[in-house]
């Protein structure tokens, strides 16, 4: 899976060493306690997916620029901003083996930080005219906020049908990878049917993307190192959970419902509703799903002529749902 990334980083490798400076300074401020704390956000940053797929779109079309580099910071500060609050919102003290900014410097702190980069990825776009970009990142930040808040009036009833699971998703996973790929073609001044095109494209797949996690949660073997059966104990309605729910008998509906509803902290209980959904063929259910948007993707790949950057896009497809962490 190592060698994949780096195959896939092939032909930006370049912009990639580079974009790290730049996303750097793009952080940048008078405050030496915000300095501190950038600082520590680029030091534990992770595989950087959402810039990979800016400058492949870029190359995808034409070639890597300023306001391509712009566009890739600008989508990387919301990234870190929705990071950074998401921790605040989740309690969660550790991120990707770090400790959180939360847990580090507290939960005000982290809530201005997250604003503090939110307002540098618009005044990234406003400063230097890219009103386009700065659609896009509105557009972003509004259905990432909608799709966040959808999900947690759905989770007090837990009332999530195969419907609203994809809006949900779509909004809180998709649309920034949508964003990316529209960013990246959009640095080339492509027409408006091109993006559309391209953001389609990466609105399936972020779909994939999120199945492809939702998954990890009833594989015993996954390296992740997420214990099996979180996402229950969390009471998340994910797609083989839905499925399985609605296709149960009355009686399971009863007995699993309960499990998610009141005995999400059994471990026992939690264990058996993962063996049934199993069973039950929910995760072949979502698997299939998965595969479908990711093959919706390739379609759009498809449309556009052969080089380097499309070659390393379907690898990015490929390392989506074959992914072990």
């Amino acid at each position: 899976m190592a060698n994949t990334v780096e195959l896939i980083k092939a032909p930006i490798s370049d912009e990639m060493k580079l974009f790290e400076q730049k996303f750097y300074e793009s952080m940048k401020s008078n405050v030496p306690l915000l300095d501190k704390v950038t600082r520590f956000i680029v030091t534990t940053k992770g595989k950087q997916m959402r810039p990979m797929f800016v400058f492949l779109c870029a190359k995808l079309v034409g070639n890597v620029n300023e306001k391509t580099f712009r566009g890739a910071s600008m989508i990387e500060l919301i990234h870190t901003a929705t990071l950074v609050h998401d921790d605040v919102v989740d309690e969660s003290f550790k991120r990707r083996n770090f400790f959180s900014i939360n847990a580090l410097w507290k939960n005000k702190i982290a809530v201005l930080v997250g604003d503090y980069l939110l307002s540098k990825s618009v005044l990234l776009s406003t400063d230097n005219r890219d009103f386009d970009l700065l659609a896009v990142i509105a557009r972003t930040i509004r259905e990432m906020s909608e799709g966040e808040l959808l999900q947690l009036e759905k989770a007090r009833k837990l009332d999530i049908t195969e419907d609203v699971y994809y809006e949900i998703i779509r909004q809180k996973t998709a649309t920034l990878i949508a964003a990316c790929c529209e960013v990246g073609v959009l640095s080339n001044g492509v027409d408006e049917a091109t993006a559309k095109k391209m953001q389609q494209f990466g609105t399936y797949t972020g779909m994939a993307f999120q199945i492809k996690d939702d998954l990890f949660d009833y594989q015993t073997s996954n390296i992740i190192g997420k214990p099996v059966g979180i996402d229950i104990k969390e009471q998340k309605m994910t797609l083989p959970l839905i499925y399985t729910l609605k296709n149960a008998n009355p009686e399971n509906y009863k007995k699993y419902f309960a499990t998610i509803k009141r005995y999400n902290n059994d471990s026992k209980k939690v264990r058996e509703l993962v063996e049934f959904v199993k069973s039950s063929g929910g995760m072949d259910y979502a698997i299939t799903v998965m595969k479908d948007y990711q093959q919706k993707a390739l379609d759009i790949l498809a449309e556009f002529p052969d080089n380097e950057a499309k070659k390393a896009m379907k690898l990015m497809l490929d390392y989506v749902i074959a992914r072990k962490l």
